[in-house]
């Protein structure tokens, strides 16, 4: 806390790594507050987490039961509409529903004038009926302006907010700190905008909770800033699970243009009456039918057939010229003058898009219509004017749309590195706190994100040594040639099986994928328990095919474990809480799934956590590009994967990323001074066994090397009934080796 609080007082950012479960959100937030205290600023802690949402309010309530701090809970306006519109309907209900009470308040006035002037016509002041008709003239036309606006869409419980007293709403809303859940139930109740509401009530707060997006996106960040009364260098940011911002900051950057959207656009040109609506037709039509061609050459022979409702990558880049869908677009284009045309399209699109905001307010449409061709223009301009910049990467996807089961593609310009978002919001705001648990090398960590000579602190795991034991396991390196190899799949669900077995209590399993999750899944069911689907549960809590929900063909078994498989769609903390609830369970899961990381398996809910493989992710043309990216950006720096020699733009942009997700999900077991647990990496490649570049072993940090013990697949039961004996955790005998 003196470190991070001597940090702020000098304006620098500070990154904070620290092991899972050691404090660390109390460890910036304390010092941050009371820096913003003194400094009269804003701190904002933001998280992509929704566990860490919900330990943030839990922590800021426990700081309000001392300190009289004022603190607000934000989330976006699609979860706390009361009556479900989109943004720009929004918006235009909202530009509505002020001017009528405008109008209201001006007839109010208008009628208290022409009461005031009657009474003095009846008190004998000659003068008075002149200008009481000059007033009476213009009440009348007001009160047909109003009419005429009641006749247009508003919006009934902003309405509330705007003529009632709002007193009531923000003395509840500062008595303690209010979830949005509750805010929006609070509101609904007395039909109000609960949004609204506490837009105009974070004036003067001292705390604000909110989701990345706020900060990452910089329209957003703009308008929540303005709502703050705060300049940027009034605020001091707080990130947790900041290795996720990396990730978060490339899609907030992304930009995206569907075959829908595009011919919608088409047919919004071809029905306008308006001399600039040919030339625009010219650029969205030409670039509709190249993306249409585009993804049509790159989809393989049988390929459409077999797309899902996913979007999957159709690659479109070129190493020696500009990228398919420009070539195609260039080649249907055949107007005036590109520039010129794409000029007048997006003056055409800003046309139509009020045209559309006006019939919304005056009530001839009963939706906010979107312009469509602002949208495409917008992003033609981008693609041709941006697609051959360093770090954005032209692509395009296909997906089968759920309803009709067409398929139709999109175009995407994706960018590559994360500073290109992130560093004019550090520059911009007085300091940051970037914490996790997973945060070194430092170094990466700074020129990923465009820091600039960041404060660098690292704790590591101060709980007692002895209460935890960490093994790197000889399994065979489960690389994609050999996850299908049937003796690699028998050593290591051998293994696993015998993780299970040999751990008193719940153990967590994390694999490189889903697939990989159902596969052991399968291999374990009936081995050494029952499998449950995560999908399974049915309205009782208990799984559809009756109590424990089993599936497949049960052996009889000396231990009956029940073994969760945690699957895409499913409800996760479901999940979590019944497999918490259990007392010897096992939960298969994706490594880049919702648990592994910012969630608590505290105690008894989890005593072994096993990572399998190395979880790297899918190695697409995209991930290509990424890694180009970095090593253009970055391959000249006097970094220690420089010093090394290594790939840069590998150990940046797939290395790093993948050992921290690793080492996230060992982090999820011992998690407090008096818990106990056995973490277990299970391929070669963890192991001090020389691998040349394949070994990972080196990305670790020093200390988490050397708690590493390399053990055979054989031998891991004997090391766990060992450890676990010691602390005297069976209940009853210890299972037999």
């Amino acid at each position: 806390m003196g470190s991070i609080a001597t940090a702020l007082d000098a304006d620098r950012d500070v990154l904070l790594e620290g092991a899972p479960g050691t404090g660390k959100t109390l460890s910036a937030l304390v010092p941050a507050l009371e820096h913003a205290r003194r400094e009269d600023r804003t701190v904002v802690i933001t998280t992509n987490v929704h566990q860490q949402m919900r330990q943030f309010v839990a922590d800021a309530r426990a700081i309000t039961r001392t300190e009289p701090i004022r603190a607000v809970v934000f989330r976006g306006k699609s979860s706390m509409c009361h009556i479900d519109v989109g943004y720009q309907e929004c918006q235009t209900l909202r530009d509505t529903t002020r001017s009528v009470v405008e109008k209201e308040e001006d007839v109010a006035q208008l009628e208290g004038q022409e009461q005031a002037l009657l009474d003095r016509m009846q008190g004998g002041d000659d003068g008075a009926a002149e200008a009481r008709s000059a007033v009476m003239d213009e009440l009348d036309s007001l009160e047909e302006e109003l009419d005429d606006l009641r006749d247009g869409t508003v919006c009934e419980h902003y309405y509330n907010n705007l003529v009632g007293d709002n007193d009531e709403f923000y003395s509840w809303l500062f008595e303690d700190v209010r979830t949005p859940d509750e805010i929006y139930e609070f509101a609904e109740q007395r039909q109000l905008c609960g949004y609204e509401l506490l837009k105009e009530g974070m004036e003067d707060v001292d705390l604000v909770v909110c989701n990345y997006h706020h900060l990452l996106d910089p329209m957003i960040r703009e308008q929540f800033f303005r709502w703050l009364d705060c300049e940027p260098e009034e605020v001091i940011t707080v990130f947790d699970e900041a290795h996720n911002v990396e990730g978060a900051a490339r899609d907030h950057a992304t930009r995206t243009l569907t075959e829908n959207t595009l011919e919608s656009a088409v047919s919004e040109l071809e029905e306008a009456d308006d001399s600039r609506a040919e030339s625009a037709l010219n650029v969205v039509g030409a670039f509709h039918r190249a993306l249409t061609r585009v993804v049509d050459d790159n989809l393989e022979f049988g390929q459409r057939e077999s797309v899902g409702e996913e979007w999957e990558d159709v690659p479109v880049a070129n190493d020696d010229r500009r990228d398919d869908l420009t070539l195609a677009f260039l080649d249907e284009y055949a107007g005036r003058g590109i520039d010129t045309e794409i000029e007048l399209a997006l003056q055409l699109g800003k046309t139509l898009d009020e045209q559309y905001e006006d019939a919304y307010k005056n009530g001839e449409s009963t939706t906010r219509q979107e312009c469509q061709t602002l949208q495409a223009a917008a992003f033609v301009e981008s693609w041709l004017g941006e697609g051959t910049k360093l770090g954005q990467y032209p692509v395009c996807a296909v997906r089968r749309d759920s309803g009709t089961e067409e398929v139709y593609g999109r175009a995407e310009l994706y960018t590559c590195i994360p500073k290109e978002v992130t560093k004019a919001l550090f520059d911009e705001v007085a300091a940051s706190v970037l914490m996790s648990a997973t945060l070194r090398p430092f170094d990466v960590t700074e020129a990923v994100l465009g820091l600039d000579d960041p404060e660098t602190l690292a704790y590591g795991l101060a709980y007692p040594e002895e209460n935890r034991r960490t093994y790197s396991v000889k399994t065979p390196a489960l690389f994609a040639s050999e996850r299908d190899n049937p003796a690699t799949q028998e050593v290591i669900a051998d293994t696993l099986a015998d993780v299970v077995r040999f751990t008193p209590g719940n153990a967590l399993l994390f694999f490189p994928s889903y697939s990989e999750a159902e596969r052991y899944h399968e291999l374990l069911t009936g081995r050494v328990g029952r499998g449950v689907r995560g999908g399974s549960f049915g309205p009782d809590g208990e799984g559809a095919n009756g109590p424990g929900g089993e599936t497949g063909t049960l052996q009889s078994t000396s231990q009956s474990r029940t073994l969760y498989l945690d699957e895409p769609g499913t409800r996760t903390e479901e999940l979590r809480q019944r497999f918490v609830a259990e007392d010897d369970a096992a939960l298969f899961t994706s490594l880049w799934g919702t648990l592994a990381e910012g969630v608590s398996f505290d105690d008894e809910d989890a005593r072994s956590v096993a990572v399998v493989g190395v979880p790297y992710p899918h190695l697409s043309e995209r991930m290509d590009a990424v890694q180009d990216a970095y090593e253009r950006t970055f391959g000249g720096r006097k970094t220690k994967a420089a010093r090394r020699g290594d790939d840069v733009g590998w150990r940046y942009a797939v290395e790093i990323p993948t050992v921290r997700k690793t080492r996230q999900a060992l982090g999820r077991v011992v998690r407090g001074p008096g818990d106990f647990g056995v973490r277990m990496l299970l391929d070669k490649r963890y192991t001090a066994t020389d691998m040349g570049k394949y070994s990972v072993r080196s990305a670790f940090p020093s200390e988490e090397r050397k708690e590493l013990i390399d053990v055979k697949p054989e031998k891991l039961k004997f090391a766990m009934l060992n450890f676990y004996t010691d602390h005297d955790a069976y209940d009853g005998p210890p299972p037999q080796p």
